[in-house]
């Protein structure tokens, strides 16, 4: 680890214990992949507990924990798509459903490079935009959740995981490029458009989670950049990094064997309280934006 790397890790944040950052290792992994939204969670749920914001950088840092487990739980589809974009490229055919996944992950993840990339330059101060009030966040929550039920209730989900073309990435990557706004939930905002375009929700989920790793592997590694300029204690962080990646890998596992045979209604209905409960703690003067 370079010098001045360590040095910075090492710096001690006395605010967090141990025992908080395993509380919010656990909101990282539990809700990352879940379609109720992580950034909204993790701004949420330590001012509940009255512990204040932990600070972009502490978040960035935890979130590795959760991109090494989607990385590790996919190998074997990411070994899959790598071999068939190989053999497309060798061939020049790309009509395999390899090919096609690989060309709908690099098209899908487009949208949110282009977004993230234009909200960097023109809005610098985005972390304190009212986008990321906790008000917006009760409302977008609500709203995606909405949506998500809309979907659930029309769609066919008839397609299966084999399917998938190009421009489900495509058509997805939009919808995953939403999840910049807190309480998006780019896991939400994916199923949603996955569900909406007839894919079997279990199909849509796994092809959400493989559309998500780049996405959130790059944004990790920005926000984590930017974040060790200031102060991280080296023994909460880590603590929080594997209990990010345990529950993040609970977490799929759970979703994906829950989508097998139930629907996503009881997300819809627990985003609905969410952004209500939100509003009324807001309105009654309970919790204050920060």
């Amino acid at each position: 680890m370079p010098q001045t790397l360590l040095a910075t890790v090492v710096s001690a944040t006395p605010e967090l214990t141990w025992w908080k950052a395993i509380v919010l290792g656990f909101v990282q992994g539990a809700t990352e992949f879940l379609p109720i939204s992580s950034s909204a969670h993790l701004k949420v749920v330590p001012v509940l507990l009255g512990w204040g914001d932990p600070g972009s950088s502490y978040t960035a840092v935890i979130q590795l924990g959760s991109i090494v487990a989607v990385l590790a739980y996919f190998r074997g589809d990411i070994w899959a798509v790598l071999q068939g974009s190989l053999k497309s490229l060798r061939n020049g055919d790309w009509s395999s459903n390899e090919g096609q996944m690989a060309i709908g992950i690099a098209i899908g993840t487009l949208p949110i490079v282009v977004l993230g990339l234009l909200i960097k330059k023109f809005v610098p101060d985005y972390d304190h935009s009212p986008l990321r009030s906790l008000e917006s966040i009760a409302l977008v929550s609500m709203v995606m959740g909405s949506l998500l039920g809309l979907a659930e209730r029309l769609a066919r989900h008839r397609r299966s995981f084999v399917s998938l073309r190009w421009l489900d990435g495509l058509l997805m990557g939009v919808g995953q490029a939403l999840a910049i706004i807190p309480g998006v939930s780019r896991s939400g905002a994916t199923l949603t458009a996955g569900l909406g375009l007839g894919l079997e929700r279990a199909a849509a989920a796994r092809f959400s989670f493989l559309l998500g790793i780049p996405a959130i592997t790059l944004a990790g590694l920005v926000e984590l950049k930017d974040a060790l300029a200031g102060p991280i204690a080296i023994g909460p962080a880590l603590v929080g990094v594997i209990s990010a990646l345990v529950f993040s890998w609970l977490a799929i596992a759970w979703l994906l064997r829950f989508l097998q045979q139930h629907t996503t209604w009881i997300f819809v209905w627990y985003r609905l309280a969410f952004g209500a409960a939100l509003l009324a703690l807001l309105f009654g003067g309970a919790i204050q934006n920060s």
